[in-house]
């Protein structure tokens, strides 16, 4: 008896996430018998400066919480700072969701706090340890991207915390393949969009808003602001995901089931 089709065979999906955070999404599809896309619509390089995180490196036991808000964070923050027996007893570190506790555990940092549900800045703010109670008086190290969302800082001040961002990395729109994404793209090739950020939406509308074929791919994204974002800017199959890769596999996963993909 033939074994049942994957549920993504034949299909072309497109994963946007940066290079660096591609490979596990990819091979993902791949298992479900689909082909993986790869074309990153954000560039993550270092910070050019980097006499912020040195700093902050130099004054680390000051800070009750440390705070990396994706796993791009943590690459670039942590070969300046202490980890595995080194880091400081009473600091402790926090990540947005899973997959940036797992970039730190790998890094030695292994004692983080996490959302069980969620990585955003709404499900970190909703944890006991950073109610109003818990924050008041401390001091807050933020490492993140360059520019980005001011809810966390925001937040937490308001909640008494002294909160110092430390920016790591930087992000820029897709360098590469632009040209070929948009003729695959006008060509009908693709059988789905996988988003992981604004940003990365708002690149790819200015680079191939123009064509008739992107807002009627199916796209997936696994948070609100996303989907909320794209169906504003007229996509017409926008489908809402759990967080992490394994999110957005299970969504593409469950939408092919159902035979839904074109």
């Amino acid at each position: 008896m033939n074994a049942p089709p994957l549920p993504l065979q034949g299909r072309v999906i497109v994963v946007t996430r940066p290079r660096e955070q591609a490979g596990e999404l990819a091979a993902g599809i791949r298992a479900l018998g689909g082909e993986a896309w790869l074309f990153p619509l954000l560039e993550i390089t270092p910070c050019p400066d980097p006499a912020p995180l040195l700093r902050i490196a130099a004054r680390l036991p000051e800070y009750r919480f440390a705070v990396f808000v994706s796993a791009n964070a943590v690459r670039h923050a942590l070969p300046s700072l202490p980890a595995g027996a080194d880091w400081p007893a009473h600091l402790r570190a926090v990540a947005v969701g899973a997959g940036t506790a797992r970039a730190l555990a790998a890094a030695g940092v292994t004692d983080c706090l996490f959302p069980s549900e969620g990585a955003d800045s709404e499900h970190l703010l909703a944890l006991p340890e950073f109610s109003e109670s818990a924050v008041r008086g401390q001091k807050i190290a933020i490492f993140r991207g360059g520019g980005g969302r001011e809810l966390l800082a925001q937040t937490l001040t308001a909640r008494g915390a002294e909160v110092d961002y430390v920016p790591v990395y930087q992000r820029s729109g897709p360098n590469a393949g632009q040209a070929e994404f948009c003729a695959q793209l006008a060509a009908g090739r693709f059988d789905a969009l996988t988003l992981s950020s604004s940003e990365a939406l708002q690149h790819l509308l200015d680079l191939a808003g123009h064509l008739p074929s992107l807002r009627a791919t199916p796209l997936f994204a696994p948070h609100a602001r996303i989907t909320d974002k794209a169906r504003a800017a007229g996509f017409t199959h926008v489908i809402s995901t759990k967080a992490e890769d394994s999110g957005l596999l299970a969504g593409l996963g469950a939408y092919a089931y159902n035979r839904q993909l074109p």
